[in-house]
């Protein structure tokens, strides 16, 4: 597989579109409001859920600057990657919280003072991390990737142990753990930042997936049981990639996210049978983000080129950075991209939407509503 840039051929028919909208609109009559019984959650992966973690690093991967979080609360850019609201806070206010888990590095510089924060669950994202352990340091420079990740939520499992005794298993099956990874991975071999030169497309493919289950398989030693795993969206569409090629996407980079679907839908099979108790929903990112590019104005979007902010062709050919003179677009719920990587609050909130109580054309198995309640 090259990745030559090619023209992007039509992703979805209009009948996806149909079944996104289904949702959206079963969603707005029945929306999740805080409960007790709502489980925990554990949140692992890159910058689409990273809250904070960055901020703590030496890394060119922050999101802690204005016009970041300008729909935030008091406008405050906390090292979200977005306008507002990103992915892990969407899907936790479907189940009933006020935003993501805060970071296990600010956890940990409080040495866990907070009980019921824990008992709420815990961030461990990274922006510009991957599954490898490589993936990310050579374009960005300190990033938590996925195995240490996963080393973190062991340290938390052991706290939690001092908190619930012998409930720890029953508490810790019970929780979700959300991961939202891999589309580094594939940006560095793009890149050749991976490391990996002398492997071909469907080698490295392999490399990843393997590392990817076991990790996925050290979580469910540490008594993780229920995975909600999202995809990797589009790479080759987004403003970074794109105002690179004459504004089209990418094809060879979207061809191999949908590999990476392919090869993580397997995975996940082979762990299911092969681990008792072990329960999983894998939402397709890749047929989300392109039903909103094939019919953006079905969910109230106008603009799905362009960043909302940035700088140069497209917006996406500098970050999103004030003080460098960021352009900073206005109607903000009209575009689909925040900046040259990610989306903006209201695609989040639509991709969160569709993740929790969507249908098998985007989330299979089950939904994250149905993995949260299944026994």
């Amino acid at each position: 597989m090259g990745f030559k840039a090619q023209k992007m051929a039509p992703f979805v028919s209009s009948d996806y579109a149909l079944v996104f909208l289904s949702v959206l609109f079963s969603l707005a009559m029945h929306v999740a409001h805080g409960t007790n019984d709502a489980p925990a959650l554990f949140i692992f992966g890159d910058s689409t859920f990273d809250v904070g973690t960055n901020n703590f690093l030496r890394t060119q991967a922050r999101a802690n600057f204005p016009y970041n979080g300008i729909d935030f609360y008091h406008s405050l850019p906390t090292g979200r990657f977005s306008n507002g609201f990103n992915t892990a806070d969407q899907i936790a206010r479907l189940f009933g919280y006020q935003q993501s888990p805060p970071p296990f590095l600010t956890s940990k510089k409080n040495e866990y003072n907070s009980k019921n924060k824990i008992l709420q669950g815990v961030n461990f994202a990274s922006g510009g991390s991957g599954i490898l352990r490589e993936t990310g340091s050579a374009a960005w420079g300190e990033v938590v990737f996925f195995e240490r990740q996963v080393k973190q939520f062991a340290l938390v499992r052991a706290s939690l142990n001092g908190i619930l005794g012998a409930k720890v298993d029953t508490f810790v099956s019970k929780s979700l753990f959300l991961i939202s990874v891999g589309s580094n991975d594939l940006f560095d071999f793009a890149s050749n930042h991976s490391g990996s030169i002398r492997l071909n497309a469907e080698q490295y493919l392999g490399l990843v997936q393997v590392t990817y289950y076991s990790h996925l398989k050290k979580l469910y030693d540490l008594g993780a049981r229920k995975f909600g795993i999202i995809s990797v969206a589009p790479i080759g569409c987004c403003p970074a990639i794109t105002s690179g090629n004459g504004g089209q996407c990418v094809k060879a980079l979207n061809d191999f996210a949908v590999a990476f679907h392919s090869a993580t839908q397997a995975l996940l099979r082979k762990l299911s049978s092969e681990l008792d108790g072990f329960r999983y929903s894998l939402a397709d990112s890749f047929v989300m983000t392109t039903t909103l590019l094939t019919t953006p104005s079905s969910f109230g979007l106008k603009e799905t080129k362009s960043a909302c902010c940035g700088s140069g062709y497209l917006n996406g050919q500098g970050g999103c950075v004030k003080v460098q003179n960021a352009n900073l677009c206005k109607n903000r719920e009209e575009f689909l991209f925040w900046d040259w990587f990610h989306p903006t609050e209201k695609a989040s909130e639509l991709a969160a939407k569709t993740i929790f109580g969507g249908s098998n054309d985007f989330v299979t198995p089950i939904n994250f509503s149905q993995l949260a309640s299944s026994y």
